[in-house]
């Protein structure tokens, strides 16, 4: 196989991966979120924030969002380069009826299997507005 075959092989992974992670997002449970990432992955969502490294402390960060009442994730966009993706989506959550939407932009690393080995997530808490 060669280098942009393998190349190619990783960016279809990948992109599956972003896919998963949306529609784990809309849907899924924090364990299936969580499945996505690589053992020892870490997330730092967003920049500036402590560092979750632990599959624990990712299932806890993810249960918040699961946890919700209600959730929508759209994928807006997606550039993918070697072993990272950089992907802008919007997430619209509701609980104790109020509703909150972000358009973060998350930079993911992926390790050749697909799985991602670290995401950072760009966004400030002014970016979150009450709907």
């Amino acid at each position: 196989m060669t280098a942009e075959q393998q190349e190619t092989g990783l960016s279809d992974k990948i992109a599956a991966t972003v896919e998963a992670y949306i529609d784990g997002l809309n849907s899924g449970s924090a364990e299936d979120i969580v499945n996505l990432y690589a053992d020892g992955a870490t997330v730092e969502d967003p920049i500036g924030a402590p560092v979750r490294s632990t599959r624990d402390e990712l299932v806890e960060f993810y249960s918040i969002i699961t946890g919700l009442e209600s959730r929508e994730a759209t994928l807006k966009w997606t550039k993918i380069a070697g072993d990272t993706a950089v992907f802008e989506f919007t997430l619209v959550t509701g609980t104790a009826g109020m509703k909150f939407e972000i358009t973060p932009v998350d930079i993911m690393v992926f390790d050749d299997d697909g799985k991602i080995a670290g995401m950072r997530a760009v966004w400030e808490q002014s970016d979150l507005k009450q709907l």
